[in-house]
């Protein structure tokens, strides 16, 4: 998908550049985020839709043949187990585009990160995420 020189100021302006079938997932995506983490902002970062809670909570992008989800480094391995069919590197799950989309792994994924995020928050450490 040849999206990324684009320059998008809103989420809704990134998804409607796609194709109805990927727009669909994008959105699904995008829902169980929302439900997840109510009081986090939409914005977009590094050009795709991102979600902020407290800094960077998670990620998403479409790709010709996945899309990705990108829950920080922590994210991943904490579900590392969970996570074993799919495609990983150290802060991204690649989904395929031929299966369907793992909405309650997501939703659990983003309640991670949301606690995460908050307890680093409250301990006045800013959006710092932990190393590993």
């Amino acid at each position: 998908m040849s999206n990324r020189r684009k320059r998008f100021e809103t989420i809704d302006e990134y998804i409607a550049t796609f194709p109805k079938n990927i727009q669909v997932r994008l959105e699904e995506i995008r829902t169980a985020i929302r439900r997840s983490a109510p009081g986090a902002t939409e914005a977009i970062s590094y050009g795709i839709p991102t979600f902020r809670l407290n800094g960077n909570l998670v990620h998403s992008a479409a790709f010709k043949n996945h899309i990705s989800f990108f829950p920080t480094s922590s994210g991943v391995k904490a579900f590392h187990k969970e996570l074993s069919s799919f495609e990983t590197s150290k802060g991204t799950i690649r989904l395929p585009l031929d299966k369907p989309l793992p909405i309650g792994l997501v939703k659990r994924i983003v309640k991670y990160r949301v606690k995460e995020q908050t307890a680093y928050f409250v301990r006045g450490e800013g959006s710092r995420v932990p190393s590993s």
